[in-house]
């Protein structure tokens, strides 16, 4: 191998070294992002529940409901 090859070599190496070490420093924040991912998707499910629970959405899912079976009469 001659000088330039060993050189190129050598900071192509290096280069992934420090690419690696910078992945590994990042790690951490992906698995923060999916925690709140989690609770914001928590939170608009106890919303959405809320909702469909209420009185009046529950009372025109179940006339939706009743529509529908009785369509086949």
């Amino acid at each position: 191998m001659n000088d330039a090859v060993r050189a190129r070599w050598g900071a192509l190496v290096s280069g992934m070294r420090d690419w690696c070490r910078s992945r590994r420093r990042d790690a951490g924040m992906v698995t923060s992002e999916y925690a709140l991912g989690i609770v914001a998707a928590a939170a608009f499910a106890v919303v959405l529940y809320k909702v469909v629970t209420s009185g009046q959405v529950s009372a025109e899912l179940q006339a939706i409901v009743k529509r529908a079976l009785d369509a086949g009469k």
